[in-house]
């Protein structure tokens, strides 16, 4: 079978792998951009395809609106990634990433494909609520969210320019997952790995545990030193977790 077209603003492939028997694609966090995976994508080639999502909105879709609906955001990116099933795909999403990758893999498995697995990273299970209002907040308070969760890099904070024309597809990115629930959702069909760290302020161990409910398949959960952003002092680990499963699964 050909390869499907590497036109699509959605999906960055960094390090094309096209022997790899597996694609791994990978989601963002609120604000996050498909560049966050690219060192995730150079360590993973060539054993699996790494397919790296770009949300509209930031970076080279920065003239293009944000997507404030996970379940919208969803909608268009399975069409984005059915072409590229023509071998197995594993979903792994941080954040923001992890719901938006939880209902891409609904999707999906709608459509007769099912997922080798979901890793659901730093993220409390899609049937739990909570009360979060961080879009609402001034532009103050939401750099110091960010601040607490280390979610960009320092030199944003730094460049009052760039963090002003950033901060509006932040914005956007937290009303998407704070108004984000879905506790009615059928159980997916794949297994599900969470990953979460054991000290991040807006994702309680306990709250990630939770992804259990979300799976008929095989459940497990490693939990990490760190905080919000545990993976990026993990990162070998992560990578290994992702390893192991991809040759546990394909064993089976």
């Amino acid at each position: 079978m050909a390869e499907p077209s590497m036109r699509s603003a959605w999906i960055r492939r960094f390090h094309p792998a096209p022997e790899a028997p597996v694609r791994l694609v990978c989601f963002p966090h609120a604000g996050g951009a498909a560049t966050y995976y690219h060192s995730l994508s150079q360590a993973m080639s060539p054993d699996a395809d790494v397919l790296a999502i770009q949300y509209p909105g930031r970076q080279d879709r920065l003239g293009e609106p944000c997507i404030e609906d996970i379940p919208t955001l969803a909608d268009r990116l399975v069409d984005e990634l059915v072409p590229w099933s023509d071998r197995p795909l594993v979903l792994l999403g941080h954040s923001m990433g992890a719901a938006v990758a939880f209902e891409v893999a609904l999707r999906l498995e709608r459509r007769g494909v099912v997922p080798l697995g979901l890793f659901a990273s730093g993220r409390r299970a899609p049937s739990l609520r909570r009360d979060q209002r961080v879009h609402l907040a001034t532009d103050a308070d939401l750099v110091a969210e960010l601040k607490k969760l280390n979610a960009a890099n320092a030199e944003v904070f730094a460049d009052e320019t760039l963090l002003r024309m950033v901060l509006p597809t932040i914005r956007s990115d937290y009303r998407a997952i704070e108004l984000y629930h879905n506790p009615s959702a059928l159980p997916l069909r794949c297994p599900i790995v969470a990953l979460t760290g054991d000290a991040d302020p807006v994702a309680d161990v306990a709250d990630v545990e939770l992804w259990a409910r979300h799976t008929s398949a095989s459940f497990r959960m490693r939990v990490f030193r760190g905080g919000h952003f545990f993976l990026d002092d993990h990162a070998d680990a992560v990578r290994q977790e992702i390893r192991d499963h991809i040759a546990a699964v394909s064993t089976c």
